[in-house]
């Protein structure tokens, strides 16, 4: 069975808006990379469309992009992308899946299915897959800013407190530090 591995942006204020970190090609690069070592992509519906508005353009080449960027593009195109959402069933991106029904049961079919892990990449849904005790490993690039507004960190709560391991830490060129932790059992 797979992992599932949780990954996001934060600020150092918990802030999680995809605007408001570091896009540059060491941050694209070191994405790519999870990317490559996972055998699947799970995303909300938001994620999912903020994603195929724009990630498909460059995968054609109809949007201008820097090499880590084409890089990255190219990859997702093929990579198999597993949507949750409830409101939306059509997914045409290349390679995209809806995830319907049960949100534990299809996430753990996932889970069996993917033996390479899944790369979760959405916010909102990592916190309802938390509360299920889905996740298994957390990967934040920390960006050194401080926000002070917008979206933070589970911000709509956990029932009790998730205690990790520090796989790796790793600091970029940029500032930011890749931070790689592993979910220890409950007490």
């Amino acid at each position: 069975m797979g992992l599932l591995t949780f990954c996001m942006n934060v600020t150092l204020d918990g802030c999680v808006d995809h605007q408001e970190g570091i896009a540059d090609d060491e941050t694209h690069a070191f994405y790519t990379r999870l990317m490559d070592e996972a055998g699947a992509m799970l995303w909300g519906r938001v994620t999912y469309e903020l994603m195929e508005a724009y990630w498909p353009l460059v995968a054609r080449r109809e949007v201008e992009a820097p090499p880590a960027l084409q890089d990255w593009a190219d990859k997702l195109e093929t990579k198999p992308k597993y949507v949750v959402s409830a409101t939306r069933t059509d997914f045409p991106w290349t390679n995209s899946h809806h995830l319907a029904g049960d949100l534990r049961a299809g996430v753990e079919r996932l889970k069996a299915a993917t033996p390479g892990g899944v790369l979760l990449g959405s916010g909102q849904l990592a916190a309802a897959l938390d509360r299920l005790d889905l996740i298994d490993e957390y990967r934040f690039l920390i960006h050194p800013r401080i926000v002070g507004r917008g979206p933070t960190l589970f911000e709509s709560g956990l029932p009790r407190t998730r205690r990790l391991a520090l796989i790796s830490a790793r600091s970029m060129s940029n500032g930011a530090v890749a931070m790689h932790y592993r979910r220890e059992p409950p007490c």
